[in-house]
């Protein structure tokens, strides 16, 4: 059968809607009972040929401080300043963080946002990041993430390569792992997760297309009577994600595309290595995850998303910012960022790092700062926008927002402008049929266009 694995070799795990998941790619024996390979790739919806725009989105698990990063306080209390100076960037009279210097080298092709707002209690959670919208009041079937409406009124650009991949591992805390959920719109439409040695799984290996067609002819007779006995209709759709399946395992672009070692070595070496192992209940600090995400774009995916550490420095902060998570962050992104613009790639890719908010002005007894929804950052860059600018500012502690409040989802509908998407007048339906706006405040960000 077209199976899926996770890294453990179990047979995968359950969503809420029922249907199982797997995240790596297999091929084995035809199997009635279990779901097929299709269960996870994204639906064939394309409506033609489009321009090739894209999403990159970075989830900073667990909510930098954005006083230490973007937003430096030197007027303030030294409680409330923190250790960190700022240092001069490309672009005069914008400052950043002094451990961030590669992407200060590059401001000219940044946006710092400083006033991001829109989490409604502080709680740890990707979801508003994806969706712009907040967990409360859901419709039938819940919102649905950017890559998830990417991939149903977009489609895919090129049939073996999903228009949704989520390089975000499982993590410790859920929602630190989560790619961004499909929500109403269906497991059809869930993000691609090649977690693991996937780039080996999603080739055909002693099996000739034509076996695998045989394979395919039967799976379709199968699923056909299963379809008949599918009182609850969740098969319904299932034959376009049977042809993705099948497209990706008859073609190499994917598999191709997941694998850096074809980069040149200089390549390889700016990007870095970061580590790979899980840091807390928060996520790896992956730097080859941003150069695998630029291959994916340029291989033909529409949004596609990582997440990267912890930053929910509760104690500490300044030593783990320091020696960790702001260099390894300056490196992978700055490198992301000059590639795009190097291989004339920054009007066609967005890039979008932030996370659910921001951390206290007042350091704590444990030199940490706690949540602080009232406001935090985002970094945008690429996607032709008016860059070497910043959108926002704080007040004096950077506890409150002075100018220019954004929402999450002003961002998120700047990102679906990108994708040629219009928040504004896009309505999708949920699980009742009732149609669904993508966003509470689809205004995109006028200062970027």
């Amino acid at each position: 059968m077209l199976s899926l694995v996770d890294d453990a070799g179990r047979r995968g795990l359950r969503l809420c809607d029922g249907i199982r998941r797997r995240d790596l790619l297999r091929v084995g024996t035809l199997s009635v009972g279990g779901l097929s390979l299709r269960d996870l790739l994204a639906a064939e919806q394309a409506t033609g040929r489009r321009s090739h725009k894209a999403v990159i989105m970075i989830y900073m698990c667990g909510a930098p401080a954005h006083q230490d990063m973007y937003d430096l306080k030197m007027e303030a209390p030294t409680e409330i300043r923190g250790e960190f100076r700022p240092i001069p960037t490309s672009v005069p009279g914008i400052e950043i963080c002094e451990h961030m210097p590669r992407l200060a080298a590059i401001m000219d092709k940044c946006v710092p946002v400083r006033s991001v707002y829109g989490s409604p209690d502080g709680n740890h959670d990707s979801f508003i990041c994806y969706t712009g919208r907040t967990v409360r009041n859901q419709p039938s079937g819940g919102w649905p993430s950017i890559g998830a409406v990417a991939s149903r009124l977009l489609g895919p650009v090129d049939r073996a390569v999903p228009a949704f991949v989520g390089l975000s591992p499982d993590a410790g805390h859920p929602p630190y792992g989560s790619p961004g959920l499909p929500g109403f719109l269906g497991v059809s439409h869930a993000a691609f997760r090649p977690n693991g040695p996937a780039s080996g799984d999603l080739v055909l290996q002693g099996m000739s297309a034509e076996r695998l067609a045989d394979r395919r002819t039967l799976l379709g007779q199968v699923d056909r009577l299963r379809r008949d006995l599918d009182a609850s209709r969740t098969l319904d759709g299932m034959d376009a994600l049977s042809r993705s399946a099948f497209d990706i395992l008859t073609s190499s672009r994917l598999a191709r595309a997941l694998d850096i070692s074809d980069e040149p070595e200089s390549v390889r070496q700016r990007y870095g290595k970061g580590d790979a192992q899980r840091f807390g209940d928060g996520a790896p600090r992956n730097l080859e995850h941003f150069l695998v995400a630029r291959r994916l774009v340029e291989a033909g995916c529409r949004v596609v998303t990582l997440n990267f550490g912890r930053w929910d420095f509760h104690s500490d902060t300044f030593n783990g910012m320091k020696t960790t998570h702001l260099p390894q962050f300056d490196q992978g992104l700055s490198a992301l960022i000059e590639d795009l613009h190097a291989s004339g790639l920054d009007r066609d890719v967005a890039v979008c790092a932030w996370g659910e908010f921001g951390r206290t002005p007042l350091i704590n007894k444990d030199a940490g700062r706690d949540h602080w929804p009232q406001v935090g950052g985002a970094l945008l860059a690429g996607g032709g926008f008016r860059t070497g600018q910043v959108i926002g500012a704080t007040d004096r502690t950077g506890s409150a927002i002075a100018d220019r409040p954004v929402h999450f989802s002003e961002v998120l509908a700047t990102l679906y402008r990108h994708l040629g998407i219009d928040a504004a007048t896009a309505q999708l339906a949920d699980h009742t049929g009732r149609p669904q706006y993508l966003l509470e405040r689809p205004v995109p960000l006028p200062e970027l266009a």
